[in-house]
């Protein structure tokens, strides 16, 4: 018994966690190959406990829904929505996404306070309204807001001129702006950051039905982060 007790996994508590995720969102989430930076680090840090990661992929607007119907164990985030009143118990953030305010250099835009924005049409990802209320709400109230989690379309919709500021993750601005240019569909202008936003880490935090997954995935992610392994990933992706 001593023999068979002793030759038990390691992991005997291991599980496959299934987790709503965006659509593609490059650099962070490739959707094809369930590979990406923020896939990378949630799929190593809850191996480290050895537990598996199954990806499930969804509408940003959508994710809340996945976890509070029970399609799924878990959610890359919650999209302004409090899932503990779901049976969510919240992570540590594996990612931070960097949004900045994105405008046309061309146009000389001037965005200093929320007033600022009283004329202008924001796209952004879904659910920006919610997360950066301070700015967008009367955008959002005046129908001027528009949300898609298509990246490659937020892009376009700033070259073509149909919207005068985009709401993004500064790198993948950079990556679909570039990908646009090398489908040569634009031609790449110049543009303008605006940082107005404060990160918040609490926004990004992965959510878990289960509160022993969590604490083994916040292990996993502070070894990663002590080990080199979470630059590495970054890394890869970014350089």
């Amino acid at each position: 018994m001593i023999l068979i007790s002793f030759l038990f996994p390691l992991f005997s508590g291991a599980a496959e966690v299934s987790m709503a995720f965006s659509k593609e969102i490059p650099p962070y989430i490739f959707e094809k190959n369930n590979t990406g930076i923020e896939i990378d680090i949630i799929s190593a840090a809850l191996a480290l406990k050895g537990h598996t990661l199954k990806p499930h992929y969804f509408p940003l607007g959508r994710i809340p829904y996945a976890f509070t119907s029970n399609l799924v164990d878990a959610a890359m985030g919650d999209m302004g929505v409090d899932l503990t009143l779901h049976g969510g118990f919240y992570a540590k953030p594996a990612v931070i996404y960097n949004n900045v305010f994105i405008t046309l250099k061309n146009r000389a835009i001037s965005i200093k306070k929320p007033s600022d924005f009283d004329s202008l049409r924001v796209v952004s990802f879904q659910g920006a309204e919610k997360r950066y209320p301070k700015w967008l709400k009367k955008v959002k109230d005046e129908n001027r807001f528009y949300g898609v989690s298509d990246q490659l379309t937020q892009v376009r919709l700033l070259y073509y001129g149909r919207y005068d500021v985009v709401l993004s993750d500064r790198y993948i601005f950079k990556y679909f702006a570039k990908k646009l240019k090398l489908m040569h569909l634009l031609d790449m202008q110049e543009v303008e950051e605006h940082k107005l936003t404060v990160d918040k880490p609490a926004d990004y935090r992965p959510v878990f039905r289960d509160n022993k997954i969590r604490d083994d995935f916040n292990v996993g992610l502070q070894k990663l982060k002590e080990s080199g392994e979470y630059q590495k990933i970054y890394d890869k992706y970014i350089n």
